[in-house]
This record gives C-alpha cells, structure tokens and sequence, in this order.
C-alpha cells in the first residue's frame, strides 16, 4: 500500500502557500548565583569570570588573590601600638622589635642620644654633701612571723636635695627573720646581724628630719616601719603626686615606672638598693619642684580664705 503524502496548503490559485516559521521563545538570561549575588547587607557583591579566574569586585577595587609566598611582612605602624604600662622588652618578645621601638619613644624612652648613666642622671655631681632643706628617705624590709608577711626595717638611706648620701645604716633585728627577701630588698643575713639598734636608728633618723620637707615613694611603709611620723604638709609623695599619676596613666604607679617614663632611667632592674631609691624620688621631686611646691601654697591659701 502506497503511503499517500498529506496535501500541501494550495491558494486559491493553486500555488503553495508558503508556512510561515514559529519564532523561536525568548531564552531567559541564566543567573548565576555565584556570579551575582546579594548580600543579606544590602550589598551588591559581583563576580566576573576572566581566562577561567573568578574575579571579585566591591564597588570600584578589585580584590586580587594575593599570594602568601610573595607578600612580605608589613612592620606595625604607630596607631597599632597602644599598649599601656607594658614594658617594651614584653612588647618586643610578643611583637617583634620594631613594635618595641615604637613603644618606647611612645614612653619616651628613646631619645637620639644615648642614655646617661642612672647616678649622672639622680645625683648633682658638684653640689653639697651636708643636709638640706629637703631630704629624701627610704628603707628597705625583712619578713617576720610565721610567713614572713609582717615587716621590720632593715636598711634606711637618707639623701639630700642634690642626690648626695647624707644617711645610710644597717638595723639590727628586733625580731627573728623568717624572709630576707634578698631578691627585692638585697638584704643578707650578714647585713643586719651587725647592724645598728633599732632605737638609735630611730632617733638619729627622727633628729635629721625634724622641720624639715621629707621626700620618698609610697612614705607611709617607711615611716610605719620606723615608728616615725611626720607633719602632712612637710610630705611629697611621689607616689600620691597627682601629676605625675596622670602623666603616667596610673592611679599607684611604681617607683620604677616614674624613673622610666620621667627621667629615661632604670632603677630596681634586680635588687634594690634604699639609697638609689631615695635618689630617685628626691630627682622626681627637683624635677617638678616649683610647680610642685606652688600648688601646695595655692591650696593653702584657698583654705585660709574659706
């Protein structure tokens, strides 16, 4: 059986009419979620593709991948050190040294010179040797009790107003010694058991500061341990001194952090010595002296006409 061919569409006049094409559907435009995507932040985060890399851009910059291995290592600049009351030996352990550089002119402890020696630094080299208006004290401890915790006197220093030992003696015990604490106080047993008696220390320490201005660091430990007072007003506690706890940015700060930050010296770097201490504190009293003393005759007279 012959398969007969459906009939082509004729016009009228019998020619072919010509069918016209289907036109081919629109194709939407494939979105690629990892081309363009939208961020929950309201960002518009896009992607280009270029010789198989994917790019990405973020506004107008283009973040290229960077490789590790060709990337050196960027120093801390400035604004990244911060850090306060850290000694800059920590700083440069954690950080590296550059940062510790950073930190230290930060405390002012980098300057172009090299620093000077600490006693070319606290001490007056061609000045008196005798008492002084202002005499600066300082005594170093031993533990007594059970654990040491208790404090006797075991060394007292006393310097005057240009640095210059005007008083240094060893005290004998007034009671047994459970704690040398040699690493802090340097004090040995050989030190004290032939020291001087606690009494006549005593007197000849009360005698050298009678009317006159009494210089030290954190005096009331001192003065405790001596059995000692003195007049509040004849007191400069550079410890209390308010300017210089604001300079440094602490509410108790140390002898050794006043040295650094204020006079670019170190003292305590070990063992402590009572006449280095009491030099220290009498250079931080020179230092602010006149401003210093004014501020206790404003306040003074601000009571006086109350």
């Amino acid at each position: 059986n012959a398969v007969k061919a459906k009939p082509a569409n004729k016009t009228d006049d019998g020619s072919a009419k010509d069918i016209p094409l289907a036109k081919p559907k629109s194709k939407r435009v494939a979105t690629d979620k990892n081309l363009n995507c939208i961020k929950t932040s309201g960002k518009v985060c896009k992607e280009k593709k270029k010789n198989g890399t994917i790019l990405k851009e973020k506004g107008d910059i283009k973040h290229k991948r960077r490789k590790a291995e060709g990337l050196a290592e960027q120093q801390p600049t400035e604004a990244e050190i911060w850090f306060d009351d850290v000694d800059p030996k920590d700083i440069e352990a954690a950080i590296g040294p550059e940062a510790a550089k950073i930190a230290r002119r930060n405390m002012g402890l980098e300057t172009g010179q090299s620093k000077q020696s600490v006693e070319q630094v606290l001490v007056k080299e061609k000045a008196s040797e005798g008492l002084t208006g202002a005499v600066a004290m300082d005594c170093e401890m031993v533990g007594v009790g059970p654990k040491g915790e208790d404090s006797i006197v075991a060394r007292v220093s006393i310097v005057n107003q240009f640095g210059k030992c005007v008083y240094d003696k060893y005290v004998k015990p007034t009671e047994a010694v459970t704690d040398y604490r040699t690493a802090v106080s340097g004090i040995r047993p050989k030190n004290i058991n032939t020291g001087e008696d606690f009494k006549t220390v005593q007197k000849e320490v009360a005698d050298i500061l009678n009317g006159r201005i009494l210089v030290g660091h954190a005096l009331h430990n001192d003065l405790k341990v001596l059995f000692l007072d003195h007049p509040k007003k004849k007191i400069r506690d550079t410890q209390k001194y308010k300017p210089f706890r604001q300079r440094v940015k602490n509410a108790r700060p140390s002898l050794k952090l006043l040295c650094e930050r204020l006079l670019n010296v170190q003292v305590q770097a070990s063992e402590h010595c009572s006449i280095q201490d009491a030099q220290a504190a009498m250079r931080l009293y020179t230092l602010e002296k006149k401003k210093w003393e004014a501020a206790i005759k404003n306040k003074s007279n601000s009571k006086t006409h109350k």
